[in-house]
């Protein structure tokens, strides 16, 4: 799309927004094209194929058991397979949610776990809770949760870390891959030189790539040791400035794109980087439209790309490298 173009359909939708236009229009016109097309795949390791975009856990968050069931086995008959959880997501209720919901379906999914426990006993504690929650006996990726800082590698990796509990659930059958998630590309960077991780989780977004210069290095170096790299934060823009903001979408905790057309052009770059998978935001309307954006997916072109980093010069990107 020429630059002209973009910023002329960005201007016309924000207009449209402003004078109260409801949003439930633009899922509408997202989801009328390509609604039912399935959603391409793309290997992990292996023979390991996830479905471009992931399921996270907190679209179910909130959701009766019975709403979320439905909401399962809609994604998993489109063609979702990668499905991605936490302890922390809705304080426990996104794996009880999901662990209903997933029990026909689990075994041909692809179901992801994290834990934010660092030390051996902790993170063992947590990993059987989280097995038992979610009715299963094993899960397909078990990952360090949002690794913050050098102290937390250290506890890590040291004796009697979490890394320890993670190779032996490995040993034992409860853990098939390891990986991590984290918001710091130092921390990650470290990790990914220290152990031999299978994957990591990381934000990948058009703004923070552009105006913080965050994630380059890490996807670099992850494809340089061939760790299957997994996106975070694809369709987030901005920090919010208040709070009477976020109440529009209190599942972000960041300002997300609403914008149709510049959805569209940052959900392309980010599967354009080089990722297996993309795990949208929690809400459950954004979710819907990134579904169908992957449906319709096609790679940025170089010059696409060039316009869409450049209409990011006044933005506040929400991390820096």
């Amino acid at each position: 799309m020429k630059r002209r173009s973009f910023l002329k359909t960005v201007s016309a939708s924000t207009t449209g927004a402003m004078i109260g236009l409801d949003y439930w229009n633009t899922v509408k016109a997202a989801m009328a094209k390509d609604a039912d097309k399935p959603i391409a795949r793309r290997v992990f390791k292996g023979d390991i194929k996830l479905s471009i975009v992931g399921f996270g856990g907190i679209v179910v968050v909130g959701q009766a058991q019975a709403d979320a069931n439905r909401e399962v086995a809609r994604a998993v008959d489109r063609g979702i397979n990668y499905f991605d959880v936490a302890p922390s997501y809705g304080r426990g209720e996104a794996e009880e949610k999901l662990g209903v919901a997933l029990q026909p379906y689990r075994d041909k999914t692809f179901l992801a776990c994290k834990t934010q426990r660092r030390d051996a006993a902790g993170a063992r504690q947590e990993l059987e809770n989280s097995l038992k929650v979610l009715k299963t006996d094993h899960f397909d990726l078990y990952q360090l949760h949002a690794m913050s800082n050098m102290e937390e590698v250290d506890t890590v990796l040291g004796p009697d870390g979490a890394l320890d509990t993670f190779a032996k659930a490995r040993e034992e059958g409860k853990i098939r891959h390891l990986g991590f998630s984290a918001h710091n590309e130092d921390v990650a960077l470290r990790l990914l030189d220290e152990f031999p991780f299978d994957s990591v989780l990381f934000p990948i977004n058009y703004v923070c790539m552009a105006q913080g210069n965050f994630g380059p290095r890490l996807l670099a170096r992850a494809k340089e040791k061939k760790v299957a790299r997994l996106a975070l934060k694809a369709l987030a823009y901005t920090p919010w400035t208040n709070r009477e903001e976020r109440s529009s979408s209190p599942k972000c905790w960041y300002q997300p794109i609403k914008d149709l057309e510049q959805a569209r052009q940052a959900w392309r770059f980010t599967l354009s980087e080089d990722v297996t998978a993309a795990i949208p935001p929690g809400d459950e309307t954004i979710y819907r439209i990134a579904e169908t954006l992957a449906a319709q997916f096609t790679p940025l072109t170089p010059d696409e790309r060039q316009t869409l980093l450049a209409f990011s010069k006044d933005v506040t990107p929400i991390f820096r490298s």
